[in-house]
């Protein structure tokens, strides 16, 4: 099956099949995690692709066990999740914070109770920040370092049992960019059936005949070498804040729609742009 994204779309996202925790079984699509066992650890979950600054992640949580305190932690590294050694730590907290490249925090418990719907996101100025569906907002942690790309890491832990990830979304001057759904089953189960879709990632654009879009299956890219935009090239295009992210055929589009570079939002300058076409 083919899965395709417009030059809109942050991406698919879905949780890391390759790097869970010991006890974390994934569903529907890798966006489902469950935490199995009579444990409160081994927990961890990675985002599938890196995720922008701003870019705010969007969960569900679907259960608790009562019989455990605490909640879910949340953060982001710039390790990528194909890069770890198996099997991962069992927390976030203490096990990954004390790691260079690891930014890891409780969420408030208010956040953590069946049925919640959560955002988090790092800002421009390296705060993690969250916020729940009545606005209500916390700065977590600051100090997170946006030089390199980020993924968001999870740690299921405590009485929070199995979340579902929502998507994501980034709120620009001409509206906001949504992900789409990861590839993965043609149908997939959102939980409970009063879920607020004003959150849900908008594919109706997504469903054309593929001319603004690029097949997201079947292509192997070095970890860490992905093009953050179409997610299925080789990021080739190194932008002047340095980071290589874009492969030659986003690196336009990107230039023309937005003018900033997709990780830390810097301006790409015209003359700047001139030159790293002519060097691709």
């Amino acid at each position: 099956m083919h899965h395709f994204c417009s030059s809109r779309c942050l991406g698919p996202l879905a949780f890391n099949n390759q790097a869970v925790g010991e006890k974390i079984q994934l569903s529907e699509g890798c966006r489902l995690a469950k935490r199995a066992g009579n444990t409160f650890r081994n927990g961890l979950v990675f985002s599938s692709r890196p995720v922008g600054i701003r870019e705010r992640i969007c969960l569900r949580v679907l259960e608790n066990v009562h019989k455990w305190e605490g909640g879910l932690r949340v953060g982001f590294t710039s390790l990528p999740p194909t890069d770890r050694n198996l099997p991962l730590p069992s927390m976030a907290i203490p096990d990954l914070n004390k790691r260079p490249g690891h930014w890891a925090a409780p969420l408030p418990e208010s956040y953590c109770q069946a049925g919640s719907e959560l955002e988090f996101w790092v800002s421009a100025s390296g705060s993690l920040r969250c916020s729940d569906k009545n606005n209500r907002k916390h700065q977590l942690l600051t100090g997170v370092n946006l030089s390199k790309p980020l993924w968001f890491m999870i740690d299921i832990y405590g009485k929070v049992s199995s979340i579902f990830l929502l998507g994501s979304r980034k709120k620009r001057e001409l509206g906001t960019q949504k992900s789409c759904p990861a590839p993965g089953p043609e149908s997939l189960t959102i939980p409970d059936n009063d879920y607020d879709h004003s959150w849900n990632p908008d594919v109706s654009s997504l469903s054309g005949d593929g001319k603004d879009g690029i097949s997201c299956l079947n292509i192997n890219i070095p970890p860490g070498k992905m093009c953050v935009t179409c997610l299925v090239r080789e990021a080739t295009v190194t932008l002047p804040c340095a980071h290589q992210c874009l492969c030659c055929h986003c690196f336009p589009k990107v230039l023309l729609e937005f003018g900033t570079c997709p990780l830390c939002q810097t301006e790409i300058e015209a003359s700047s742009a001139l030159e790293q076409r002519i060097s691709v």
